[in-house]
């Protein structure tokens, strides 16, 4: 495992899940409601800056690794994953909508597994969709978390158009593979 600023901030955002999620078990004699509300939000807003910063740190550096490029991905979906659980929890987004995206993402990274193992990576490679779709949940989460009522309508509409999104991306990730699911299937 290469060990340079890009994959030290991957880790990072990693370790961070933990500290995201414990905020909200802390009392709230130590940690006031809006306080956890606050620094979920502003932990996982970090973590959204560190995602965008070593794909560009490591690009710019020229540190792209092998294992940066599978680690970054998990780093994404565990923290996307783990708001997603809290946020369902704090009623605050809908079981469904959170099973649709994780349900994808495990779905999605399964299938470019296998793509890649079959030597057929390039016909599942990040789409336009699926950058919406991460654009998308980057900003619902985040309006979702703060807690804010003002702000729960516009976390709600921009997490299910992220819903559709996600649906519309596996789908056409599954079109671009179903070449290859097809023939390896008989």
């Amino acid at each position: 495992m290469p060990l340079n600023i890009p994959n030290l901030l991957t880790w990072a955002r990693i370790v961070l899940i933990p500290l995201f999620v414990g905020v909200f078990y802390l009392p709230y004699n130590v940690l006031s409601a809006e306080d956890q509300n606050l620094y979920a939000t502003l932990i996982f807003i970090a973590a959204a800056i560190t995602d965008w910063f070593d794909g560009w740190l490591a690009r710019k550096l020229e540190q792209t690794s092998a294992f940066g490029a599978f680690l970054d991905p998990v780093a994404d979906k565990l923290m996307v994953a783990a708001a997603l659980v809290v946020l369902v929890q704090l009623e605050r987004a809908d079981a469904i909508v959170a099973f649709i995206i994780i349900g994808r993402e495990i779905t999605i990274s399964a299938l470019r597994e296998w793509m890649a193992k079959i030597g057929a990576a390039k016909s599942v490679a990040v789409s336009f969709v699926g950058k919406l779709k991460t654009t998308a949940q980057m900003a619902a989460i985040p309006l979702l978390l703060y807690g804010a009522k003002e702000l729960q309508l516009a976390g709600t509409v921009l997490l299910n158009i992220a819903a559709v999104l996600t649906l519309w991306s596996m789908a056409y990730y599954l079109k671009k593979a179903w070449p290859e699911i097809s023939e390896r299937s008989r």
